[in-house]
């Protein structure tokens, strides 16, 4: 089941939340979730009742006159803002790249690593990107993640899974001239990490096929700054599968209906041969194999366009597809 949120640009008092819609497989056509399930955050709040009723209306989609044509449409983030969002760094291959670069030498724990980011806002999937300079190093950073139901306190990371509700794409921006400087400071990031975006489909579990298991996304993240690919990572990977970030994340507080969890950027061991899902991840390989990085940080007006393609072509969770701009 696919799972999108409409905002409608003429009304003058449109709801910040949007308007939740259910989108066909192949993401050409939607229906309304109706005024029970007016936005993803209410129909996560109460996912018992609203479950059958979006499913209901996504077999109905099976019929392919029926729905409404997405054309046209102005597509939010799935959650345009949500009650918390938590983002691990699971890739072990480029955590310990960043740290090389960054000159940090960190304890060695077995510890998911995770950070608490700002939530009120995620950008929708081709929402301009507004930076207050291009000085501060405007990077991409292309994860998976994923929404969960409320989960109790405490709760172990087999018994995780049962709370996955949702997966999606994000695209994690950040400032790498402000991050290893908040870093250092032994505190976390606030001004190194602004607004992230999400492509425009949330997905449950089982619209993936089998491409989710082990509480990971087994597909190719492909990354593509301006008309030239720039990565093409698997999500395999993870040092941590979702289901132990939960687990993590949980250890000592409920997380409420809504959370949303990333994944970190999603990188593989051999990034020389398939590229990366960040800049600052090429610019630590050109630094660690020609002694200084080459790759510039984006510019204004500058694009980068994400996409995760499954086995039958079709682009999973639609095409995340952004512009960076200027503060005015």
């Amino acid at each position: 089941m696919k799972l999108a949120t409409l905002i409608d640009v003429n009304k003058t008092d449109a709801q910040p939340d949007g308007t939740l819609v259910v989108v066909s497989h192949d993401g050409k056509r939607f229906i309304s979730a109706g005024a029970s399930q007016i936005t993803l955050q209410s129909a996560l709040e109460d996912w018992q009742l609203a479950e059958p009723v979006l499913r209901a209306l996504a077999k109905a989609l099976e019929d392919e006159s029926f729905g409404q044509s997405l054309e046209g449409q102005t597509i939010a983030a799935p959650l345009p803002r949500a009650w918390q969002w938590l983002d691990g760094s699971a890739f072990a291959s480029h955590g310990d790249l960043m740290d090389k670069v960054i000159g940090i030498n960190p304890e060695k724990t077995d510890r998911p690593l995770m950070y608490q980011g700002v939530s009120d806002k995620f950008y929708g999937p081709t929402e301009d990107v507004v930076m207050a300079s291009e000085e501060l190093g405007i990077d991409f950073e292309g994860e998976f993640g994923i929404i969960v139901d409320a989960v109790p306190m405490g709760t172990c990371a087999e018994d995780a899974f049962k709370y996955i509700r949702l997966v999606v794409q994000i695209n994690d921006w950040s400032l790498r001239a402000l991050a290893g400087v908040e870093m250092k400071t032994g505190f976390g990031w606030v001004q190194a990490k602004p607004h992230c975006a999400m492509a425009p489909f949330a997905v449950t579990p089982d619209e993936l096929g089998d491409a989710w298991k082990d509480g990971r996304v087994h597909l190719n993240l492909n990354v593509k700054r301006g008309e030239d690919l720039f990565g093409s990572p698997h999500g395999a990977p993870m040092g941590h599968g979702f289901h132990e970030l939960v687990a993590h994340a949980c250890a000592t507080r409920n997380l409420v209906a809504g959370t949303v969890i990333g994944s970190g950027t999603v990188s593989n061991e051999n990034f020389r041969e398939i590229g990366s899902a960040c800049i600052a991840e090429r610019r630590g390989i050109e630094i660690v194999d020609e002694g200084a990085a080459k790759t510039p940080f984006m510019s204004f007006g500058e694009n980068v366009r994400m996409e995760v393609v499954g086995e039958n072509g079709e682009v999973i969770f639609g095409v995340l597809d952004q512009k960076v701009v200027c503060k005015n």
